[in-house]
């Protein structure tokens, strides 16, 4: 026996979530389910993996079941959540739990449409939790996810109708939710800005503060309008066509007005203000990509509704944070980029000068100097010498470069507006030519030679004009006795003075850029180059020697590759001949040396990889500048010109390349000249040789006209003869054919006649046919309707025996069902009586004999353990006849679903019928073999009971005293036992009585 004061045993964790799981699959309460959910919750956190492998299902049918109570949702979703983000420390943390509950909830259609439908619901908590945990199952399943949100009904509406809530934290995990769903899918992207997304993201947009004082809100939303354009030609046009492209330049404008004097902004408000603009340029690149088939309507909108303008002047805005006003810069340029009209409109802005010390005379604006945007351009680009202002020069010469991009009046006009500058003298600090012819004086800032020279390189780059109206440009009057220098000349002087004083690699990159640029499929250029003979010398001494500057490969192989450029277009003509030219470089340069520069110069880090790295200045290197060598126009240029490069050391000297420039075709091989020459002689004395063949020929055409005109008049007797021989044959063959047509026409009266005769004959047949064929239709007719007579009282006669069938079917089923309830009442009440006259017969045992009372112990026990084991197997055994009843019954229910079917099939389901009462009554037999048997063990019991009376009575006669307490004590406590288990088997027998009886009723 236990003791009452004993604890009871202490359950485990997973125990304890088995049992909370268990009662919430089995409660019927909503008070004890909540209970249940209330206590796997805190578990969730600990034991995620425990908690979702036990009650992860019930969980989601809960939200099913008890979606009407907002409680049980919130806990629910609560608990949920926990188990997508459960704690770090937590023995059973695990990527892999994320994965399989995003696979429960995805795998089936209606867990996702579930959650949808809680957006439904005015909770807060229920719209709340639901949008953190589909956006928890997105981010584990995402493309399951985006199917089954965009396949549900009103998925996406109700999505982004959240927007429209007017409580923030519902709002922006909708913001969060959407900005996850959209990145890719272009579907779910149209149907989102279907939905209005936009102007409701606008609206929420102005709601927090816009741009200037709105929060992480506003980026957000930035954020997803960038996901619902990016890529996406159909949105575009719904935002631009939607009027939206105004509301940008208005949100735009606001940043721009002056602030109050003495405002502070707070450090945190001014990241958060600048992360906003940063996000808005983000979203206006979205719609001016290179390439897209859109870029030129959307340029031609964001310039019309006055945003590039509002761009361009948050540029150069004193206030704007540089990575702001570099972005900007870089917007402008994409927003005019490729786009005449825009272009030749660009130039005629004007904007704050960005240099302190502006002209005073100057137009002002807002107390502050403006200039042209092309000069402001030039003054960032050249003149700013902060190395930190590194990106906002780059990106002042990327909208120089997008201003004259292949636009050949605008680089023809710039060039010769900067020529027309240096000549004179003018304004000598943002004139690119000045700072390109000038030798570098400050070592500090190589990128202002550096950003000179690519523009210029863009400038003449793949312009045939352009570089013809450069050759103008010299250095030195020589009415003055000054050596006239040419600009080609005096940038290698550069170059070559650059390399001995070992000057920044970033200068020698950008000259030679510029002079391979210039000198490509330039025969004139080439010949300037090569006027100057030290300069060959010089690159050769650069390509041969250890480099002694900064960046030594890059200017090496940029030095051979140029060597390359001079000799592959180079002539027989030029002040260096093609010929010499070819020995130098072979003599001083093997081929391997200048193959092995070219190939370090292509497999360098900085070309090899340019279109992957940033062309930026680093944050994290301060005091560094940034490893920025080359342009993007010139790697392609490079790149695509590497091989033919690279094999012009093997061409011979004698080939010279043909070049078109300006529509006049230059260079030629003078040996292909001569040899034209030699051929053209050549076909001169075959000329003369043909012209005297020609004269023998006329002559013997004389001969053969003659005798061909003797020919002519023997053929034409030979004709007069065979004419009238003709027409004697003619005569006769007319005559014959007269009689033939006579006889042919009597022979067709005649079989007109006969064919009358025919046709009378067969119009008389065809009648007999006709009324022959009536009749058989109508005997048809009748034969048809007889037989549908005879098929509707056979189908009648059919459907009334198959009735009855039915009829004595269901009486028979319901017969044997009665039956069976009968006997299983009788057996029931038989076991009852006899088990009450067991335990009468031992209550009236009172005393044994003292010597024989243990072996009567034990005999009883092993009886009653013998007796157990028999009432155990005659339970099995009437279980297994209530199990063949229960067959029976279901063969019966089969019997009479097969009936209903048809009468076809009556003889079969008779069949059937026979072999089920057959079962029947196999079954009813077996139970009176077990109540047989009950009835044997009763005896038995009988037959103890005598014995137990005789012991007692001779123990009388003895005179033995007999313990009756004891005896009635064992004997209670046996009898406790018994009844318990009697108790329980009269149990057991009820509950399978109560289920054969709803079975039975089921089978009804």
């Amino acid at each position: 026996m236990f003791s009452l004061s004993s604890a009871p045993a202490k359950q485990s964790v997973s125990e304890t979530i088995t049992v909370l799981s268990g009662r919430l699959s089995s409660a019927t309460l909503l008070e004890d389910r909540r209970a249940a959910i209330l206590g796997l919750r805190s578990f969730s956190k600990d034991y995620p993996a425990s908690v979702a492998s036990g009650a992860l299902r019930s969980l989601i049918g809960s939200l099913s079941k008890d979606g009407e109570d907002v409680d049980t949702v919130k806990v629910v979703l609560e608990t949920l959540l926990m188990l997508f983000s459960p704690n770090e420390d937590s023995p059973e943390a695990s990527e892999e739990i994320a994965l399989w509950l995003a696979d429960e909830f995805t795998q089936r259609q209606e867990n996702i449409t579930l959650l949808l439908d809680f957006l439904d619901t005015n909770d807060f908590y229920s719209r709340l939790y639901s949008l953190q945990l589909l956006a928890a199952i997105l981010s584990a399943r995402t493309e399951r996810t985006e199917e089954c949100i965009f396949t549900a009904p009103l998925g996406i509406s109700r999505l982004v109708s959240v927007l429209d809530d007017q409580r923030d934290a519902i709002r922006n995990e909708g913001i969060i939710l959407l900005t996850y769903l959209t990145p890719t899918s272009i579907e779910i992207q149209k149907l989102v800005a279907f939905e209005n997304a936009f102007e409701r993201l606008f609206n929420i947009i102005e709601a927090d503060g816009a741009l200037s004082e709105g929060g992480r809100t506003v980026e957000d939303c930035l954020i997803l309008l960038a996901n619902l354009l990016r890529s996406n030609t159909s949105n575009q046009s719904l935002f631009r066509e939607s009027g939206c492209i105004n509301r940008l330049a208005d949100l735009l404008g606001r940043v721009l007005k002056p602030q109050s004097e003495g405002a502070e902004i707070a450090t945190w408000a001014q990241t958060q203000k600048n992360r906003n603009i940063y996000a808005f340029l983000a979203v206006i690149r979205l719609f001016i990509v290179r390439g897209s088939a859109g870029t030129s309507l959307n340029q031609t909108a964001i310039w019309r509704h006055g945003l590039a303008y509002h761009v361009l002047q948050l540029a150069f805005s004193h206030e704007a944070q540089t990575q702001i006003k570099a972005e900007a810069l870089t917007t402008c340029g994409d927003v005019i980029r490729q786009n005449a009209p825009l272009q030749e409109s660009f130039a005629q802005l004007m904007v704050p000068s960005p240099l302190a010390g502006a002209d005073p005379t100057a137009e002002q604006a807002n107390g502050r100097a403006k200039v042209y945007v092309i000069d402001g351009l030039l003054d960032l680009t050249l003149c700013l010498q902060d190395p930190q202002e590194f990106d906002l020069r780059f990106a002042a010469c990327e909208c120089l470069q997008a201003y004259f991009a292949n636009h050949a009046e605008v680089r023809l006009h710039f060039l010769g507006r900067a020529i027309e500058g240096h000549q004179a003298g003018v304004d000598e600090s943002s004139n690119v030519l000045t700072v390109l012819l000038q030798p570098p004086t400050d070592v500090s800032d190589p990128y202002r030679q550096w950003f000179a020279a690519v523009i210029t390189f863009h400038l003449l780059f793949e312009n045939p004009a352009a570089k013809a109206k450069a050759m103008s440009l010299t250095e030195g009057d020589s009415s003055d006795g000054e050596e006239v220098v040419t600009g080609i000349q005096t940038i290698t002087a550069h170059v070559t003075s650059g390399l001995r004083r070992g000057d920044d690699g970033r200068v020698l990159v950008g000259y030679l850029m510029l002079l391979l640029g210039w000198l490509f499929e330039d025969l004139d250029a080439v010949n300037d180059f090569l006027a100057e003979g030290s300069n060959v010398q010089s690159l050769i001494q650069a390509v041969s020697q250890p480099p002694a500057v900064s960046g030594g490969e890059l200017v090496q192989g940029l030095c051979a590759m140029l060597l390359g450029v001079a000799y592959e277009f180079s002539t027989k003509d030029s002040p260096v001949p093609r010929a010499t030219l070819h020995s130098i470089l072979t003599s001083r340069i093997d081929r391997d040396q200048y193959l092995d520069r070219l190939v370090k110069l292509r497999s360098h880090p900085f070309v090899r990889d340019f279109e992957v790295t940033p062309q930026k200045l680093d944050a994290s290197s301060l005091g560094r500048l940034p490893d920025v060598f080359f342009d993007r126009i010139f790697i392609e240029f490079f790149k695509d010109n590497y091989s033919r490069i690279a094999r012009s050391i093997d061409r011979e000297p004698g080939m010279e390349i043909s070049v078109v420039a300006n529509g006049v075709q230059k260079g030629i091989s003078r040996e292909l000249v001569d040899s034209l020459r030699g051929q053209v002689e050549e076909k001169e004395r075959a000329l003369k040789e043909a012209q005297a063949a020609l004269t023998t020929l006329e002559g013997q055409l004389g001969q053969e006209k003659a005798d061909h005109r003797r020919t002519k008049e023997t053929a034409a007797l030979e004709m007069s003869r065979v004419k009238t021989v003709n027409e004697g044959l003619q005569k006769h063959h007319g005559e014959e054919l007269r009689k033939l047509q006579g006889q042919m026409a009597a022979k067709e009266n005649d079989h007109r006649k006969q064919l009358a005769q025919v046709q009378t004959q067969q119009a008389a047949r065809d009648g007999d046919h006709q009324k022959q064929l009536a009749q058989l239709k109508a005997q048809q007719t009748a034969l048809e309707n007889e037989h549908q007579k005879q098929l509707a009282q056979v189908r009648k006669a059919a459907e009334a025996d198959a009735e009855r069938v039915q009829r004595r079917t269901d009486a028979e089923i319901a017969d044997l069902k009665a039956t069976i309830s009968r006997l299983e009442v009788d057996i029931m009440k038989t076991q009852k009586a006899k088990t009450q006259e067991f335990k009468e017969l031992q209550a009236r045992n009172a005393a044994s004999l003292t010597e024989q009372k243990d072996k009567y112990e034990s005999e009883m026990r092993s009886q009653r353990e013998s007796n157990e084991a028999a009432l155990k197997k005659l339970g099995e055994e009437r279980d297994a006849a209530l199990k063949e009843t229960r067959e029976a019954e279901a063969k019966y229910k089969t019997l009479e679903k097969q009936l209903s079917e048809g009468g076809s099939k009556t003889k079969d389901l008779q069949a059937k019928i026979k072999k089920a009462e057959s079962e029947l009554s196999e079954s009813k037999k077996a139970r009176e073999t077990t109540q047989s048997e009950l009835d044997d063990l009763l005896m038995v019991f009988g037959d103890l009971e005598e014995k137990v009376a005789k012991y007692k009575a001779r123990l009388v006669k003895l005179g033995e005293p007999v313990s009756e307490g004891e005896d009635d004590d064992d004997d209670d406590d046996d009898d406790d036992e018994d009844d318990e288990d009697d108790d329980d088997d009269d149990d057991e027998d009820e509950e399978d009585d109560d289920e054969e009886e709803k079975d039975v009723k089921k089978a009804k």
